[in-house]
């Protein structure tokens, strides 16, 4: 990876953070990596829970970036999700099928949407 390619993905990484804390997430930030190995290796901490894999990329390789945050987030118990962007394009956010229940089923909980689904076939 060139040199360029590593600033404009720690560029992202600096951008996710911000906006994570702008979320409230007020002790998200970038992690320093060197050759995958900081302790975490989640791309930004400050999710709790998540595994963020970033990547700034103009051409996909989705299920090697889902590849990449499984195997990283591995034995962790966060979830493994990519957040993910094109030049000019907004950030997407994708994984796996089972991390997406997980996620919607606090949702509906927090909703009562099951419950009143259930009461009102």
């Amino acid at each position: 990876m060139g040199k360029m390619s590593r600033e404009k993905g720690k560029r992202f990484e600096r951008e996710l953070a911000k906006i994570f804390r702008n979320y409230g997430y007020k002790t998200a930030r970038r992690t320093s990596q060197y050759c995958g190995q900081s302790g975490d290796a989640s791309d930004v901490i400050g999710l709790p829970g998540i595994h963020v894999e970033a990547k700034h990329q103009e051409r996909m390789q989705l299920y090697d970036w889902i590849d990449q945050a499984k195997h990283d987030s591995f034995g962790t118990g966060n979830k493994p999700v990519v957040f993910h962007k094109r030049n000019n394009h907004e950030i997407l956010v994708s994984m796996q099928l089972d991390t997406f229940f997980d996620f919607y089923r606090e949702w509906e909980a927090g909703n009562g949407l099951h419950k009143a689904e259930q009461e009102n076939p």
